[in-house]
């Protein structure tokens, strides 16, 4: 939409100014001295017009196009931070958690032959699929104890202005804060009840989800301007029962 106000705001002007510049031909077609006043200022008036739409609209949105390049450069920072800390760990307490996870050991295996074509497959992928969950098989203690450990690096993470660029990461980190507190708000998870095990499911699928598609997101970003941290995000992949970090 502000794409669209910009497009037809330099349409507007490119449009006066060339009215003005018609206008100073036909009323003012000889070069007599008493019409040269009117000629030069009907003429200046038009390339004030050129003027706001070149340094407003164009010159304003490339400053803009750099500066949002530059917050999107420190987001995926912040996002290599969190992976490195607290996202890789939980995806792999999740992971058994999944009732199919064949389906994305087949989708979310990164190599370095990936192409954006690629990328793009899984993120349909993702985007379709609905996940179901069941936390028998995770370690909820485990899960707990790290949800509590890190709250205040991830809770440090929202409080960063790159975040508004990135509603999907902060929703994110909302999701996985909250699957914290309700494991939290448990002192013994080794006595759910059906109801609430299938409650904390949903919690967890929740946080899962956008996992996934994150983890798929910063990986890409790794394989283009990161190729050493690339190699070890997919020898160390959370979806591939195989994967190790030992280079054999």
């Amino acid at each position: 939409m502000k794409a669209r106000s910009e497009v037809l705001l330099l349409i507007a002007l490119m449009g006066l100014a060339a009215l003005l510049f018609a206008l100073r031909w036909a009323l003012f077609p000889g070069n007599e001295l008493h019409n040269e006043m009117w000629r030069f200022l009907l003429g200046d008036v038009a390339f004030l017009f050129l003027q706001v739409a070149i340094v407003t609209v164009c010159i304003d949105r490339l400053l803009r196009a750099r500066e949002r390049q530059a917050t999107l450069r420190k987001l995926n920072m912040v996002i290599g931070a969190f992976f490195s800390e607290v996202g890789g760990e939980l995806l792999e307490r999740l992971v058994p958690g999944d009732r199919n996870p064949e389906e994305l050991r087949k989708e979310l295996v990164p190599t370095g032959a990936w192409k954006e074509a690629d990328y793009g497959r899984a993120r349909r992928f993702l985007r379709g699929r609905q996940a179901a969950m069941d936390l028998g098989p995770c370690d909820l203690a485990g899960l707990k104890e790290l949800l509590v450990r890190e709250r205040r690096f991830m809770l440090g993470l929202l409080g960063n202005q790159a975040l508004l660029e990135h509603d999907t990461f902060a929703d994110l980190l909302w999701a996985v804060t909250h699957l914290g507190q309700e494991l939290e708000a448990r002192r013994d998870l080794s006595a759910l009840t059906e109801a609430d095990a299938a409650h904390l499911a949903v919690d967890a699928r929740r946080a899962y989800t956008q996992l996934c598609a994150q983890w798929l997101e910063y990986v890409r970003h790794l394989q283009s301007d990161y190729p050493f941290l690339f190699s070890l995000a997919t020898r160390t992949n959370p979806f591939d029962p195989e994967a190790t970090a030992v280079i054999v």
